[in-house]
């Protein structure tokens, strides 16, 4: 996780990019996918827009994608994903993961 928030942001819990905040670059989408599994998971948490400029919040965002997309908690799936999506490309994330891959 602190690889991809190197890469994402410099550790700047307070960056914007169009629609990605926080030191992860979260997007709207990805915190109401978040939502979609913990209310599948019949949890009252909720995640707000404004939990993307708090680190610890995006790790448990992160987390929790993690834990729902990529259960075995494969770490190259967990970058490329982060990058470009579950249905991300080798070749498409390939730059982002060497970036991720040089900080670890």
């Amino acid at each position: 996780m602190n690889a991809i928030i190197q890469v994402e942001s410099g550790g700047n819990s307070k960056a914007k990019n169009g629609n990605q905040c926080g030191a992860m670059q979260i997007t709207p989408i990805m915190v109401a996918e978040c939502n979609n599994i913990l209310k599948a998971r019949k949890s009252k948490k909720r995640f707000t827009l404004a939990d993307r400029f708090s680190i610890s919040k995006s790790k448990e965002m992160f987390l929790l994608i993690q834990s729902y997309h990529n259960p075995v908690n494969d770490v190259e799936k967990a970058i490329r994903s982060w990058n470009g999506g579950m249905n991300y490309s080798v070749r498409g994330t390939q730059r982002y993961f060497e970036k991720v891959m040089s900080y670890l």
